[in-house]
């Protein structure tokens, strides 16, 4: 400890290497965001156990295993580029946003969002045409909207009264928004097995159920029977819910993701 308190003197601090150490620290907070849900944990989990293993055999020391390290390490970075080539993509388009400009409009963004969702899940309820939209919040949804089919499209009500047309191939399935854009249609979510589930809902009703059950995500579900419209969060689902009260209560959701974790009553 004093080795480490008397190399800590000898180097005095700047205000560079506080920058350079919020850098640093940023690049890999955003990194584990970005892979945080998605088969690319796996591999940072795969990667971090290399490395340590590589830092024990030169310790131990086991020679034939850092041999082996050694010369594989090459092959399994050109072999994470060609399984990681989209995720990697996607990583650098995520690092290129530029995070002040996007803190600034995310409030509008996200009202603009909760306005398209409300409206389309109000003229869905009028024509009682089913419909499942799914709105990530803190939790990564990527491994759902990998199940689907991707768009990247704007949320426009127009564009998602259009997807759950029974006549269009992707109205089966859950719409997901991640970042205040549709990112896939026709994605397929886990369906609840809670025995206390009514027996009166139905697929979509289920799955909402299902999927807010393991994560934060909020579920918006129109029935086709009935044209009541339901939320579902935290495993729990209200149902005949108005515009207003819809509206009111995505906007405390979406717009108050951190939060604490709250139950909401039926309105």
């Amino acid at each position: 400890m004093d080795a480490i308190f008397s190399w800590i003197s000898r180097t005095p601090a700047t205000w560079w290497d506080v920058i350079d150490v919020l850098v640093v620290a940023l690049i890999i907070y955003e990194s584990l965001k970005l892979i945080r849900g998605t088969r690319a944990m796996q591999m940072a989990f795969g990667s971090a156990l290399l490395v340590a293993l590589y830092f024990f055999s030169l310790a131990a020391p086991l020679q034939t295993v850092n041999w082996l390290i050694r010369n594989m390490i090459g092959y399994v970075v050109f072999a994470a580029i060609v399984l990681f080539q989209n995720d990697i993509r996607r990583a650098l388009a995520h690092f290129g946003r530029t995070p002040f400009v996007r803190a600034f409009s995310r409030s509008e963004t996200d009202e603009e969002t909760i306005e398209e969702v409300v409206t389309a899940a109000t003229q869905m309820a009028d024509r009682r045409t089913g419909a499942l939209i799914v709105i990530e919040r803190q939790i990564g949804l990527r491994n759902y909207i990998e199940s689907g089919i991707p768009l990247d499209a704007m949320v426009t009500h127009d564009l998602l009264v259009t997807i759950f047309q029974t006549s269009g191939p992707l109205h089966d399935g859950a719409v997901i928004i991640q970042e205040n854009r549709i990112a896939a249609a026709s994605c397929f979510l886990p369906l609840t097995v809670n025995p206390g589930v009514g027996s009166d809902l139905g697929t979509r009703h289920r799955a909402a159920i299902g999927l807010t059950e393991e994560n934060d995500a909020v579920a918006v579900v129109v029935s086709e029977e009935t044209g009541r419209i339901s939320l579902a969060t935290e495993g729990h689902i209200s149902r005949g819910f108005t515009p207003e009260t819809l509206r009111s209560r995505l906007t405390q959701l979406v717009l108050n993701k951190k939060t604490g974790r709250r139950q909401f009553p039926r309105p």
